[in-house]
């Protein structure tokens, strides 16, 4: 798909939204619960799993002009010919990745309503015996990477007075798993930053939305090095997840659990975490 660049912003490279119904197109969304259907998408981590499962539920809605980010070129342009998207590969640990990423965003499309920061690794195993890039990795892409990425997305949001960052967590992050203490820890930091963004954002139109699935059959487990082997929970599939995504987009939900069970031992956690302590070291 392609798209005839917006005119070129202001020389300070900062960009004011578009004055009229028409040169927006669509709807704007807006972050207190009144979101509407259809804008400017860039979604993360796009070329496979969950970014690629909300690049079609998107498409299939209709109305949204979709953004596609992923590190595998090949899997991401099938993605976006499928979602009748652009395709934007790139790898977001990359300094001033971000920052760059949005202005392609920007310069294509002219905006962006909605962020949906699907972009994650994992790795399984005890974390004695992890190697130290796999640490950085993990760090970076699933934390510093969406944050760069949100710092640079957030300020042409909060000027348009609307739109929405979306960021797929993990029941990881709000427990803790053994055998992924990296992984959790970089989940849970994302979580407070949702947590804090969304205090810091309230009044502007900009909403945020954590969504937090549990385990999803996805290439993850098989690139994390441990394939998941546990008949319980069950995995659930993406689109279940961008099914989530796209409620929370919908109706300006903050917090959205996949399954909405999984809320249950996080909030275990949270009023007992003895209790819950001694039951996760015994059963896992």
């Amino acid at each position: 798909m392609s798209h005839a660049p917006s005119p070129p912003g202001p020389p300070d490279g900062t960009r004011t939204a578009p004055a009229t119904a028409e040169e927006r197109c669509v709807a704007p969304l807006t972050g207190r619960g009144r979101t509407g259907r259809g804008g400017t998408a860039l979604v993360t981590g796009a070329s496979s799993g969950i970014g690629a499962a909300v690049a079609r539920r998107l498409a299939a809605e209709g109305g949204w002009r979709l953004a596609l980010n992923g590190r595998d070129v090949t899997r991401l342009e099938q993605v976006a010919a499928l979602a009748d998207g652009i395709a934007l590969p790139a790898d977001l640990t990359r300094p001033g990745a971000g920052r760059r990423l949005t202005e392609l965003v920007l310069d294509h499309l002219g905006q962006v309503d909605l962020l949906v920061a699907g972009a994650g690794v994992g790795w399984a195993g005890d974390f004695t015996g992890m190697p130290a890039a796999r640490i950085d990795e993990i760090v970076g892409v699933d934390l510093l990477a969406t944050v760069h990425l949100v710092r640079a997305v957030l300020p042409h949001m909060v000027a348009a007075g609307s739109g929405r960052v979306v960021l797929i967590g993990s029941l990881a992050g709000c427990v803790g798993v053994r055998g992924e203490a990296v992984y959790s820890a970089a989940k849970a930091a994302l979580g407070t930053f949702a947590d804090s963004l969304r205090y810091e954002l309230r009044g502007t139109g900009v909403g945020v939305s954590l969504v937090i699935p549990g385990v999803v059959d996805t290439p993850f487990f098989d690139r994390r090095g441990i394939p998941y082997t546990r008949s319980w929970p069950r995995a659930v599939s993406p689109e279940r997840v961008a099914d989530a995504v796209h409620a929370a987009v919908l109706h300006g939900r903050d917090e959205v659990y996949v399954p909405g069970w999984l809320r249950l031992p996080a909030r275990v956690r949270g009023a007992a975490p003895g209790l819950y302590r001694r039951l996760a070291a015994r059963f896992g």
